[in-house]
């Protein structure tokens, strides 16, 4: 029931997963590209576009931060499927079982990613590029149920959390908390400021994201 386009090498060491929308998908080939020009480790992308973006990626409702549409909280549905889908994919292109997961994405799907690995430890990182950890209630839910994964990739744009809209302000603060926290935890994390706002390079800072996890650091 979702549309998934595979990127990359079979017989991976390395599984990539991303949740996407048609705007992520027209990037998809630079991103792969500048994940390549980052790493020479071998690896498959498994881009998995979501229907609809606020609903699906959201671990809990919530209501409208911007404009009229809120937050269905449908996340848990999401990451079921994932895990369904996982071995199958595995299987089409001779991934091996044992395989090193990483689950990223960009804005909301960061957040996915991060929340995720709250709910399983099957991850080895997440790499979550400008995520949206402004989202309410998100501080307090990660306290209680701590990040499992060894690696840890978070960036933002520097100018994100300048903005008039108070719950999204909190971005900056709730990022570097988080950074925080992961680290004190003995977690391998980097948090990563990049120039402008949250638009901007989506595909490349999502790539940068994904080579960091693959070669620990750097």
């Amino acid at each position: 029931s979702r549309t998934c386009r595979i990127y990359g090498t079979a017989s991976a060491e390395y599984l990539l997963l991303q949740m996407v929308d048609e705007h992520d998908l027209a990037g998809m080939e630079r991103e792969v590209e500048a994940i390549h020009r980052q790493t020479a480790q071998p690896f498959l992308l498994a881009a998995v576009q979501v229907k609809n973006w606020n609903d699906d990626l959201s671990p809990w409702p919530a209501p409208p931060v911007w404009g009229k549409q809120g937050f269905v909280g449908r996340a848990g549905n999401t990451l079921a499927w994932l895990e369904q889908a996982v071995p199958g994919i595995c299987q089409q292109y001779s991934i091996k079982e044992d395989c090193k997961v990483i689950l990223g994405g960009y804005s909301l799907a960061g957040l996915f990613a991060l929340w995720a690995a709250t709910r399983t430890d099957a991850l080895f990182g997440v790499a979550a590029a400008s995520p949206s950890v402004w989202f309410p209630g998100w501080p307090e839910y990660e306290a209680a149920h701590p990040i499992q994964t060894q690696r840890v990739y978070l960036s933002l744009g520097d100018r994100e959390e300048h903005t008039k809209n108070q719950t999204m302000a909190a971005v900056g603060d709730n990022i570097r908390a988080l950074h925080s926290t992961l680290t004190r935890c003995g977690r391998d994390c980097r948090l990563e400021w990049n120039a402008g706002g949250h638009f901007k390079d989506a595909d490349l800072r999502t790539a940068r994201a994904f080579a960091w996890v693959m070669e620990g650091k750097q």
